[in-house]
Order: structure tokens, then C-alpha cells, then sequence
């Protein structure tokens, strides 16, 4: 990537969260960037538009004609792609996404990589925060919008580059986790869960990709492991580099968390370490797992010698993320929340999340199995616990399983009779405006709509404050 500003540089898969960013830090270093997409959706679509970065729609071969300079490809396209193959025929130098990020962006720097199932997008950008309040005036990479950036992306001014370390693999031609190419020295590790069914195999595939990333970590590095994920405890053991500590709820963890409250209001927690007690810290955001997010935050900041009063304001002023937690208003007194949850511990933790923030009103839990891994018979079971104790549980039918053997899918319809069996009330819908239309007959004044998808769930957002308003 030796290139000139000015330079054209055109992106496969631009509207995917990490390839929008990348496209904004090129664009910001001057390079004339355009990009293609099968199926443009917000927040990215929108950022790339308010930059002045055309999306052309559909992968197609006159999309590389003029002829770039060259091309940056992402995970979603495969080598029999009509676009891929062009680009082969041209003979126009490429990369992935990763590669890139490593070699031309994070460069000498050094990273602070979040990595984990879980908790990775808010967690990259708490961190981002903290360290622009501390004055470190890093870069960034995040897999989503941070309400105090207002971007999901920043070119480094400092030595450190913050990004959110993505075990999914980076390209058809790079098959490794991106985290691979993100020259990991500062390691928050949140979780290890089964996922990506549709290229990991089982948990010990998946662990096997982490296990890379621990051996990566420099001598000099650090490692922050999540002492309530067995997964993680075990993998930390991997891991040669010195300042290697544990972070959780834990009596027995290097930074242990107490929380002090935590209401409507947010959250207020202290974090024990060696005795000492660091904080208090107030939060707008609310949920266990937010709290470990943040004590891993503290932690990290605390090692990289950010001041304790910085580290305080930066977490009290932090906002959170589009599509994390996200109230997107409340009309006719029903208060509409949109949450990115997708993986059943995820989902679990974010029903329970919002019941405990909200005690005194009544939760529907809308739910659109959309990822990779949901749209799978995988989980099947898992979404019962995960949704167990909700007030109430509205499905969609699965995103488009036409790729899946019918054996192997999903079934939302499954998922209710077994919620209606442990004593939920819950129902299944075929598209986005059943649902809108029975939370315009049910949702009642003071109520809570979560809608939780991993995608434009055919835009039931928009719909559904209309038809409250």
C-alpha cells in the first residue's frame, strides 16, 4: 500500500462496520475512496453518505471500471464473485480489510486490542474515550457508531490505535481471524463463546483462534482476562507476556468489581485492586456486563498510567453506542429501545439488563434471529434460557434461510411453543408489520419495546414509532 494521496482505492464490502471505518480513515489521509455493497443498511450507510463516500449497489464488474489504483476486499465476498473475478482479471493489487488496518494504519503504533465474544464494540469505544480524555489522542477502529465520536473511526495523532480485534476471518484469500493482523500489545479479552457457525465448527475451533491471539502478545504486552469466563481463564495461561492480570465480579480477581447502584439513572461501581480502591465510577449505561466492560477499561487505563480523574469524567460522560442500549424514543408514552443483540448470551443479559433498569414497567422483548449462528439450529435451545423470565417475546421468522439445510435451521415457531412450555408468554411472526401492528394493539403507556437484530430487521424502527406516535 504504497500509495500517494489522491490515489483511488475502492472498497469490496463497504458497508460492513469495520470496512465503513476503514474507509473513512483512507478518506481522511487524503486517498479518493469509493466502495460497493450488496445490501446497504444504518448506522454505516448513513456515516459513509455524510462523508461523501458513494455506495454502488450490487457487485459487479464495471463497478472496478475507471480502474482503481487499488482494492481492499472484504469477508463477505467469495472468489466466485462477479466483482472478485474482475478484479483478478485486472490485475489491480489487493488486500483485506486486516491487512490493511495493520499494515498502513496501526503500522508502529501501539494496539490496544478488544477481543471476545461479547462486549467487544462497547468496551473498544469506553476505551477510546477514556484515552482521548487522558489526553493519549489515539485512533480508533469500532464495529459501531460511539455517540461521543459521533464516527465509528480516527486517525492516530498519539501512540496508541484502539480497534475492536474480530476473531471472524478476514477474506476469502486471508482465511485467519482479523486479529491476526492488528500487532496485538494491550489484550482485553471479554469472553469465548461458540459462534460463527458458519466458519467455526464447534467451541474448541473458536478456541483455537483465541489461542493465536494470546501467543501474539509481546513479552512487554499486557493481558486483561475476564475472570467470570472459564474459556478465557483457560487461555490466559497461554499468554507469555508479564503484566498479565484477571478482571470480574470475582472475590479473586486482580481488579475486582463492586457495584454501587444501579437504576434508571445508570450505574455507580468501584473497582478493588491490591487493596486499593479505585473510583467511585458513575455510568449512564446500565447491566452487569457493562460494569465488567468498564472495569476491564479502568484496569487498562490504569496500567497505560491515565489519571484516575480522567478515567472518572471519561465514564461518566460516555454515552454508549448506536444500536447498544439505544432509545430511540417514546412515543405515546411506550419508551422504543434498540439493542444489536443476537448471540443468546447476549440476548439473555440484555433483557435481563433492561427488566432491571426499567422494574415497574412491562418489557416486550422483540427478537429477529438474523446473524449466521441464529439463523442456525445451533442455539435452538439456548434462546429458551436466554429468553426465560422475559415479561413477554415477540419472534420474527429467521432472515433468509435459503443457504441452510432445512434440517440445520432455526425455527422461531420451535423457540415459542418451548418459551409458552417453561411458562413465557411469547409469539411468532412472519415479517416486521405483524409485529408493529400487535405492539400497536398490546403496548400500553409506560411500556418498553427492546427489538434486538443484528440488521434493518426490515425497517420495524421507523415503522413502529409511527404507528405509536
Amino acid at each position: 500500500m504504497d500509495l500517494k494521496p489522491g490515489s483511488h482505492i475502492h472498497l469490496m464490502g463497504i458497508c460492513g462496520t469495520a470496512m465503513a471505518s476503514l474507509a473513512g480513515l483512507l478518506k481522511d489521509r487524503g486517498f479518493k475512496i469509493t466502495g460497493s455493497d450488496m445490501n446497504p443498511y444504518p448506522p454505516m450507510s448513513t456515516q459513509l453518505e455524510s462523508l461523501g463516500i458513494s455506495i454502488q449497489k450490487g457487485y459487479k464488474a464495471e463497478n472496478l471500471h475507471p480502474k482503481p489504483d487499488f482494492v481492499i476486499v472484504g469477508n463477505v465476498i467469495s472468489a466466485g464473485n462477479e466483482e472478485a473475478q474482475e478484479l483478478v482479471k485486472l490485475g489491480i493489487p489487493f488486500t483485506s480489510l486486516a491487512k490493511a488496518m495493520g499494515d498502513f494504519i496501526i503500522a508502529d503504533r501501539e494496539s490496544i486490542v478488544i477481543s471476545g465474544t461479547h462486549g467487544k464494540t462497547t468496551t473498544t469505544s469506553m476505551m477510546s474515550w477514556v484515552a482521548e480524555n487522558a489526553g493519549a489522542k489515539p485512533g480508533f477502529l469500532i464495529g459501531g457508531i460511539p455517540k461521543n465520536f459521533s464516527q465509528s473511526f480516527k486517525n492516530p495523532e498519539g501512540k496508541y490505535f484502539v480497534i475492536e480485534g474480530d476473531e471472524y476471518d478476514t477474506a476469502y484469500f486471508d482465511k485467519v481471524p482479523k486479529f491476526i493482523h492488528y500487532k496485538p500489545r494491550h489484550v482485553i479479552l471479554t469472553s469465548v463463546e461458540f459462534d460463527h457457525a458458519d466458519i467455526y465448527k464447534d467451541l474448541q475451533a473458536v478456541k483455537d483462534a483465541f489461542a493465536r491471539l494470546m501467543n501474539l502478545i509481546p513479552e512487554n504486552g499486557t493481558l486483561l482476562a475476564c475472570a467470570e469466563d472459564a474459556n478465557v481463564m483457560e487461555l490466559r495461561k497461554l499468554a507469555k507476556c508479564k503484566n498479565s492480570f484477571t478482571y470480574g465480579f470475582n472475590a479473586n480477581s486482580d481488579y475486582r468489581a463492586k457495584v454501587l447502584f444501579q437504576d434508571a439513572t445508570g450505574t455507580g461501581f468501584e473497582v478493588h485492586h491490591k487493596g486499593e480502591i479505585l473510583g467511585p465510577y458513575n455510568m449512564q449505561i446500565t447491566g452487569d456486563y457493562n460494569v465488567l466492560n468498564a472495569t476491564a477499561v479502568v484496569a487498562m487505563s490504569k496500567i497505560l498510567g491515565f489519571s484516575e480523574n480522567r478515567i472518572q469524567i471519561a465514564l461518566e460522560s460516555f454515552e454508549g453506542v448506536k444500536r447498544r442500549q439505544e432509545i430511540l424514543g417514546e412515543p405515546g408514552g411506550v419508551l422504543v429501545i434498540e439493542d444489536f443483540a443476537h448471540h443468546p448470551t447476549a440476548v439473555r443479559e440484555t433483557v435481563k439488563g433492561i427488566q432491571k433498569k426499567y422494574p415497574n414497567r412491562k418489557v416486550f422483548s422483540v427478537f429477529e434471529p438474523r446473524s449466521a449462528t441464529s439463523r442456525r439450529k445451533v442455539f435452538q435451545q439456548d434462546y429458551v434460557q436466554a429468553f426465560k423470565g422475559s415479561h413477554e417475546v415477540m419472534l420474527a421468522k429467521a432472515f433468509d434461510q435459503s443457504k441452510i439445510d432445512e434440517e440445520n435451521r432455526f425455527s422461531s415457531h420451535e423457540l415459542v411453543a418451548d418459551l409458552k412450555k417453561s411458562g413465557v408468554t411469547a409469539e411468532d411472526f412472519d415479517n416486521a408489520d405483524q409485529i408493529v401492528a400487535a405492539l400497536k394493539a398490546r403496548a400500553k403507556k409506560g411500556d418498553v419495546v427492546l427489538i434486538m437484530s443484528n440488521g434493518g430487521f426490515d425497517g420495524i424502527y421507523g415503522k413502529l414509532l409511527k404507528a405509536l406516535e
